[in-house]
């Protein structure tokens, strides 16, 4: 009697199987048509592939949040992903993406509770409406969708654990205040309203029911003015972080940061009167970016 399980993969086998798994994720990356996959070039092979894998996991829960479906079906989209977790770490990853991030996982030690933070956040955003009471329940939502992810980012870049979550946590909150500064009235047209309902208070703003409504508030410039401040002084906070590291490890997060911080110089230059048409760079401001700051320039 054999004791054979199943059919013995040769070296081969395993080696196209990776290889049809990374190549499913990088087919992700690029079907995203984010910059994203043009700042990991600057990575070595071995950890821009974990950082594609990162992007793939957080894409892929991303468009269930911003599907079509109903809530119930995004919870339980979302639900699903928490199983793929639990079995990446189990040992068992079930499809192409979870394969790959289990290599980058046990690579570079990425942390279980960043992933399912992730979807905390996702989860948020998944809600049939999106209010933030206060401050803190926006720093939270800054956390899950952009400073977890950040403390992924930094073990792959291979930053020491102090200094890469600080620096996750102070671009985090730059780079997610910058999203949500941009995309005011894209998000208000899904009843998404990131605006803490303590700040628009404070700033005269009492009822924030409908989150088209808020934005023709002649009082909406001072309450933005206010995150952009907040949003700056968190580049400042990154800016001090990056320059005590290795270049070689913060260089993808030098990128990120110098884009999204020309675009909320646009945005307050513009403005917070004529918000419907969302802001973003040229090719060519990217390319100067990419110039100034990539590795033949900063």
């Amino acid at each position: 009697m054999s004791d054979h399980s199943g059919p013995v993969l040769s070296m081969d086998d395993l080696a196209a199987d990776m290889a049809a798994d990374m190549a499913h994720v990088r087919g992700v990356v690029m079907r995203a048509q984010s910059s994203f996959a043009a700042g990991m070039k600057v990575l070595p092979a071995d950890r821009r592939d974990a950082m594609f894998a990162i992007y793939a996991f957080c894409r892929e829960v991303d468009d269930i949040a911003d599907g079509s479906g109903s809530p119930a079906e995004k919870k339980n989209a979302l639900h699903d992903w928490r199983t793929d977790v639990d079995a990446i770490y189990a040992g068992r990853p079930p499809n192409a993406i979870c394969r790959v991030l289990s290599r980058a996982i046990a690579d570079f030690e990425l942390r279980r509770e960043d992933f399912l933070a992730v979807i905390d956040g996702m989860e948020m955003d998944a809600a049939p409406q999106v209010r933030l009471a206060d401050m803190d329940e926006l720093h939270l939502y800054c956390d899950r969708v952009a400073c977890a992810v950040g403390r992924l980012s930094v073990r792959v870049f291979g930053m020491e654990s102090g200094r890469g979550d600080a620096l996750a946590k102070a671009l985090g909150e730059a780079l997610q205040l910058t999203n949500i500064l941009r995309d005011l009235h894209e998000d208000a047209t899904v009843d998404r309203l990131y605006l803490p309902a303590a700040c628009l208070r404070a700033h005269g703003i009492v009822d924030a029911k409908d989150a088209l409504s808020v934005l023709n508030r002649p009082e909406l410039g001072s309450v933005c003015d206010e995150l952009a401040e907040l949003a700056q002084s968190r580049y400042g906070e990154a800016e001090r972080l990056v320059r005590g590291a290795p270049r070689r490890q913060v260089l993808p997060a030098v990128l990120m940061m110098r884009v999204y911080e020309r675009v909320l110089g646009k945005l307050r230059r513009r403005g917070w009167q004529n918000i419907t048409q969302r802001l973003s760079l040229s090719r060519l401001e990217k390319l100067w970016v990419a110039l100034r700051y990539g590795p033949l320039g900063w």
